[in-house]
């Protein structure tokens, strides 16, 4: 049986047009004229691809009580996210080997809603691990610069990546940094509920210097790296010279350094913490600009939630665990920073679906209404406006910074395969 979406704004790759998305077992057959027979009539209502969310942390197994699949993947089909790529960190064990991927895989397989993808661990000693993670499936690797917060997954240093990189090279996946040299972060032993003192720990040379030596290295030994969650654009002319020279360096930022602003958070507000933190209204601006240039490649949520007495620490920012859970309205807080700066929603679905496919590997087959590819497919109203109520959040825990703000673009329905998920 055929499955018949219409609209008159279908996001298609000849751009917003009147049309009919035809899916048939599970894949989209033709994308038709607007008046074909049998259709499901969505209006003036968007219709585009899935989002990919490429930077998704599920915590399953092991840390189930933080997240878990069967509901971040809830939160994701909300959102209109169809495929996540999950972090191979914060779940027990983290996927650093292929037992830990199987052990993940069956997890997402029993309880998911959405696709989902797999990223490897590179820690200290696991250079061994990289070929049967890639041979088993994964679709990127990711390493952390400086300590993660869970014991499980330690950080690599120079050395450590320099047995790492000639594998990583020959595998040619991408391997997802989380840029900040330790050598750059100011200790702190005493606590404090001051935002400015936590962003003061943090500063913005820490992102210089790790990504310096990334292209060091990509000099010495060329392989695919990609800066995650990039919190300030002083470092854009780094990757930009990595890039003229040839270098396969790509970068994200996520919503919130998008949307919040260090001069708006209110001292003891720990909701608000990651890593790195988020800067200044310049620097968001000037990420903003970096997107629109093309500087900046996409966009991944960074959703890494945590049990809210973790977050709950008397207000002090040190020992409050940092993370932003935003899987659910990542693409509407996206849209709404877009739609106020007269961005269309086109560059928008670049960001989030098309090229976060190409990063997944997977711009064959998703990322775009195409005839061949899968049937993701949402349907968005984008001029309608929603406030964010924690209560409705699917994630497990409802601890938010976006609590209260208001939003633009109603996620209306998402298809997986053809299949309604929302």
């Amino acid at each position: 049986m055929s499955v018949v979406l219409r609209s008159r704004r279908v996001v298609t790759a000849e751009g917003i047009r009147p049309a009919s998305v035809i899916i048939s077992e599970g894949r989209i057959a033709e994308v038709s004229d607007w008046d074909t027979a049998g259709a499901e009539d969505f209006g003036d209502n968007v219709i585009m691809p899935g989002v990919i969310d490429t930077h998704v942390h599920v915590n399953e197994p092991g840390r189930t009580e933080w997240e878990g699949f069967e509901t971040a993947s809830r939160a994701a089909a909300a959102g209109g996210i169809t495929t996540l790529l999950d972090m191979p960190l914060n779940s027990i064990p983290a996927t650093t080997t292929v037992a830990g991927l199987d052990a993940k895989r069956a997890a997402a397989t029993a309880k998911s809603i959405v696709n989902v993808e797999y990223i490897g661990g590179v820690i200290p000693g696991n250079s061994g691990d990289l070929r049967p993670l890639r041979d088993a499936g994964v679709s990127a690797f990711k390493c952390f610069l400086t300590p993660s917060g869970v014991e499980e997954f330690p950080a690599v240093s120079e050395s450590d990546l320099k047995l790492a990189f000639p594998i990583l090279a020959e595998l040619a996946l991408p391997l997802m940094v989380h840029a900040e040299d330790p050598a750059c972060l100011h200790a702190v032993s005493a606590p404090s509920r001051k935002y400015s003192d936590y962003l003061a720990s943090r500063p913005i040379e820490s992102e210089q210097s790790a990504i310096t030596m990334m292209a060091r290295l990509m000099e010495w030994c060329p392989t695919p790296v990609h800066i995650v969650h990039l919190a300030s654009a002083t470092s854009l002319e780094i990757i930009d010279s990595a890039k003229a020279r040839g270098l396969p360096m790509t970068v994200e930022t996520c919503p919130h350094y998008l949307t919040f602003s260090a001069e708006e958070i209110r001292d003891g507000a720990t909701e608000y913490k990651c890593a790195p933190p988020i800067r200044s209204a310049v620097e968001r601006e000037a990420l903003w600009s970096a997107l629109i240039s093309g500087q900046i490649d996409l966009i991944a949520s960074d959703h890494s939630p945590c049990p809210p007495a973790m977050k709950e620490t008397n207000g002090d920012f040190f020992s409050a665990w940092g993370g932003i859970a935003s899987l659910q309205i990542s693409f509407p807080a996206v849209w709404t920073g877009a739609r106020a700066r007269g961005i269309p929603i086109e560059k928008v679905i670049e960001w989030m679906c098309v090229r976060t496919a190409k990063l997944a590997g997977k711009q064959n087959s998703k990322g775009s209404l195409k005839p061949g590819f899968d049937a993701d497919i949402v349907v968005i109203d984008p001029d309608a406006s929603f406030v964010v109520d924690p209560a409705k959040l699917k994630h497990r825990h409802p601890v938010t910074p976006y609590a209260g703000r208001k939003l633009d673009g109603q996620i209306l329905a998402t298809f997986v395969s053809g299949k309604r998920v929302f």
